[in-house]
């Protein structure tokens, strides 16, 4: 005790451990009802353990006693997970303050053989600076659960011919996850490896124009395969990249070669619109495949 006086029946508060005192033992252990200052006692009725260093207090509400230590658990719940947030961008100047020694993955691929090949060939990648560590792989689309994992870990997520759907994206820039798409093994690990050297080439970005399903084929002679779209989101523009999606796993990446509405050739089809969409050099087209439309921009921050 450092003052005031503790009497059995008190409720009392350390940490964020809340009871009502049912007997005291003194440094002999004899039974004692109260205790001043300077008196070393042991409590009994607190619900769990405090740590060692807890502030001890009694107090005469039980309600605000409760309400005090649920306020400090969640106190102590936020900062765990106040992580340092790591990008791929901004990972050589981190490693440098040295606000990272360890990089965590989670590596997401279409088949089981890509996602073992991946975490290989980037755990190989560690140095006497920072230890790059595979926390998680697994084969299909990018999910929720992945996200959560890498906000909780402070990881960066390798998707390796999947991709996340718009609702993943947006779930990833609020939590201030990295997703990081690829299609083949030496593309991902040279830029992991330039990340970790501070070698990044100029810095360069996705912009998604919109997506479209397939939802019938027209194989045209001399022509090859007319996929008949239905533009879900954004829009779907002539000429511009594309990637043929199948249960969120990247099988082609190509281009729109021809975009027509009915049988005029369009620039553009916004969403809402049906189409009829001609990919260049790629004709194995299906029905239910989803049609990413986007470019590539360089930028200066």
């Amino acid at each position: 005790m450092q003052n005031g006086t503790l009497h059995t029946g008190d409720i009392i508060i350390a940490g964020t451990s809340v009871g009502r005192i049912r007997a005291m033992n003194d440094d002999k252990g004899q039974r004692i009802e109260s205790a001043g200052p300077s008196t070393p006692v042991e409590v009994i009725g607190l619900a769990e353990v405090p740590q060692a260093g807890d502030l001890f207090y009694a107090v005469e509400d039980e309600k605000m006693a409760r309400e005090l230590a649920e306020q400090r658990r969640n106190e102590e719940r936020q900062s765990q997970v106040k992580t340092t947030k790591v990008s791929l961008d901004d990972l050589f100047s981190q490693i440098q303050e040295g606000s990272v020694k360890e990089l965590n993955l989670i590596v997401k691929a279409d088949v089981q053989g890509s996602a073992e090949a991946v975490k290989t060939s980037l755990e190989k990648l560690s140095n006497d600076e920072v230890k790059v560590h595979v926390i998680h792989s697994g084969v299909g689309a990018i999910t929720g659960s992945d996200l959560m994992l890498a906000e909780a870990s402070s990881a960066i997520v390798i998707g390796f011919n999947v991709r996340p759907d718009a609702a993943i994206r947006e779930d990833a820039a609020e939590k201030g996850v990295d997703i990081r798409t690829y299609r083949i093994i030496y593309e991902c690990i040279e830029e992991m490896e330039a990340a970790l050297k501070g070698m990044l080439a100029p810095k360069s970005r996705e912009v998604i124009y919109g997506h479209a399903e397939v939802r019938a084929t027209y194989k045209v002679s001399g022509i090859g395969t007319i996929g008949g779209c239905y533009v879900t989101s954004g829009k779907i523009v002539r000429g511009a990249l594309a990637r043929v999606l199948r249960d969120s796993v990247v099988v082609a990446d190509t281009k729109i070669d021809s975009l027509k509405r009915f049988k005029d050739d369009a620039k553009e089809v916004q969403q809402g619109f049906e189409c009829g969409v001609q990919l260049e050099r790629y004709n194995d087209i299906k029905e239910g495949d989803v049609i990413e439309a986007y470019t590539v921009e360089e930028y200066r921050e």
